[in-house]
Formats: C-alpha cells, sequence, structure tokens
C-alpha cells in the first residue's frame, strides 16, 4: 500500500505541476563596465497545459483519487475480453495520414490505440470532464505520444475538427440528453465524405453495460443518425459480443 500511494502522489505532483504556470524572472542589474558576461541557469519553462489555456484551475477539478478510480475503471484488464479495441481498430481500416476525433474520449482508451496505429496520422481526444483530458494530457507527454492532442469540450458542442477524417464514439450517445440536436452540431462539423464510427451496447440482459432503460434500440440509433444526414457504411452484429458497431459517412457534396 505504501508503494501505490507513493506513486499515486508523484502522479499527482506531476499532473498539478503541469497546470502551473512558470515563476516570472526576475530582473538582472546591468553588468558593470568592461565586467565579463556572466551566463546564469535560466528556470524551466511550465509544460503546456490545455486546460489552463481555457482557464480551467487545479483546484476546480475533482480530487485526484476519484478520478484515478474512475481512469482504473475504464482501462480495467478484463474490459479487452469483450471490448476487443484492437479488432475494432482494425475493422476501422484506418489510412496512414487519418485525423480521428475520438468524442467522449474518457481515459483515452481508444485514443492511445489509434495514435499508435496512425504514426503518421492525429488523434484528437475530446472529453468534456477536465480531469480526463488531463489525464489524456500528461500520460501523452509522458508516453511521448506526440501525434496525440486533448480537446477540452462543451456539453451541447461535440468540438469536431475541421480537418477530421474518422469521428469514433464508444459508449457516449446514450449519455447525451438532447441526442437529435447534439448529434446534429456533430455531423455538421464533420467535414463532407468523412466518416462516424458508433458503438453502442445492445438491448437486453448482458454482463456488462448500463442499465437497460438508457440504452438506445438499434433501429433508434440507425434513425437517428439518418436524419442527421449520414448514410450507412457498415453494419458489423458479429465484431462484439455486447455492443453494436456501426459505420455511416458523411455524403460529399454535389458539383
Amino acid at each position: 500500500m505504501r508503494t501505490t500511494t507513493c506513486k499515486l502522489t508523484i502522479a499527482a505532483l506531476l499532473i498539478a505541476a503541469s497546470c502551473r504556470k512558470a515563476p516570472p524572472r526576475r530582473a538582472e542589474a546591468p553588468a558593470e563596465p568592461h565586467a565579463l558576461p556572466t551566463t546564469k541557469a535560466q528556470p524551466p519553462s511550465a509544460i503546456e497545459c490545455p486546460l489552463a489555456k481555457q482557464g480551467v484551475t487545479p483546484e476546480s477539478l475533482h480530487p485526484f483519487a476519484d478520478a484515478e478510480k474512475y481512469i482504473a475503471f475504464l482501462e480495467r484488464p478484463d474490459r479487452a475480453s469483450w471490448q476487443r479495441p484492437d479488432e475494432v481498430v482494425s475493422a476501422l481500416g484506418l489510412a496512414n495520414h487519418e485525423v480521428v476525433a475520438d468524442v467522449g474520449a474518457g481515459s483515452g482508451y481508444f485514443s492511445f490505440r489509434f495514435a499508435r496505429a496512425l504514426p503518421a496520422g492525429e488523434v484528437v481526444a475530446i472529453d468534456i470532464q477536465p480531469e480526463m483530458i488531463r489525464h489524456i494530457h500528461h500520460k501523452a507527454m509522458t508516453e511521448g505520444t506526440h501525434n496525440l492532442h486533448v480537446v477540452l469540450a462543451k456539453a451541447d458542442d461535440p468540438g469536431v475538427p475541421a480537418n477530421a477524417t474518422l469521428v469514433f464514439m464508444c459508449d457516449v450517445l446514450h449519455h447525451v440528453p438532447d441526442r437529435a440536436t447534439w448529434l446534429g452540431k456533430l455531423v455538421a462539423q464533420m467535414p463532407p465524405g468523412s466518416r462516424l464510427a458508433l458503438v453502442e451496447f445492445k438491448e437486453g440482459k448482458l454482463p456488462e453495460g448500463p442499465p437497460e432503460g438508457v440504452k438506445i434500440p438499434k433501429t433508434d440509433l440507425l434513425a437517428l443518425v439518418k436524419r442527421a444526414g449520414l448514410e450507412l457504411m457498415a453494419d458489423r452484429p458479429q465484431l462484439l459480443p455486447y455492443q453494436h458497431f456501426l459505420l455511416f459517412r458523411k455524403p460529399r457534396l454535389e458539383r
């Protein structure tokens, strides 16, 4: 227990340090006439923090231990047995130059896998929880994942970048209150020809997933996305045991 506590404490200090501004430099006294120039070590600059840019301070975040519990839940080892992340990434048929927007990225469970699959591409991890953005940003820095960037979005704005070629959402849409309006904004932000990969839990009693009352029936999912302006490209019902895997495309503009 002492070793675990020390690791968490050190990690917390590193993350907090990444969101502090560098201390102002002291003005140096002018050198005396004919004096030899002296060299002083400059203080290290602060690590760029995306939350600080948007005015989010460490004091406004949830306690570090609470965020760690949620991250541990999302990253639990047994999840891979039914989430099948490698199979999901493979099923997307990604080209190396693509820009993937992981909307509702959470702990970055898929974001980092996309980044490894796209060494010449770019991944934008988007979430409305600053604690998750902080975690992904710090992990990307410490692991040297240079093609993964983060965006703190608003609850009513998906925040899809204009150059995205693929928008990925895993277990996100059932959390959205006004799905039609929110999805309409997301599709409007997608460039023509880009794709949307949608993963949502199937109906019925399952070992994993949200309560039955919040699940979205497959027929409703298809109708909702179609009304938003996308066309179905692929439906892989056998890919995942507990979830739908649906792939859509935004039509290209007619000339």
